[in-house]
């Protein structure tokens, strides 16, 4: 899964916005206000940021090399993935979804229903 593949598919769930609170080199993803998602495309390797389950973000940290705590977040809730090509793109695709869906479980009732969902 290449960089603008990942782009789109965050892109494309509902209510996703793209912001650049940190500057030019980091993408970082929102719904309900809330980040899910953080790209750093100028990164060598290019790194993508997810939200995590802290027991499954632990066991794919100890499964998988190229995942590693969250870089400047929080270590417990939050996995960098090295998108170096070691990873699977269906796992990845899969953690995308599962972030993506942690923290649409978190918003208001109001704010959940205003994705449609």
């Amino acid at each position: 899964m290449n960089l603008e593949q990942i782009s789109a598919m965050i892109s494309a769930l509902p209510g996703a916005v793209e912001e650049q609170p940190f500057g030019p080199l980091v993408d970082v993803f929102k719904v309900g206000g809330k980040m899910f998602a953080l790209l750093a495309p100028e990164g060598s390797p290019e790194t993508l940021s997810l939200k995590c389950d802290p027991e499954w973000a632990t066991a794919l940290r100890e499964e998988y090399e190229a995942i590693t705590p969250g870089y400047h977040l929080s270590k417990r809730h939050w996995n960098t993935l090295a998108l170096d090509g070691t990873l699977d793109g269906d796992l990845v695709a899969q953690l995308i979804v599962h972030s993506y869906e942690t923290v649409v479980a978190g918003l208001s009732k109001v704010a959940r229903s205003s994705l449609n969902l």
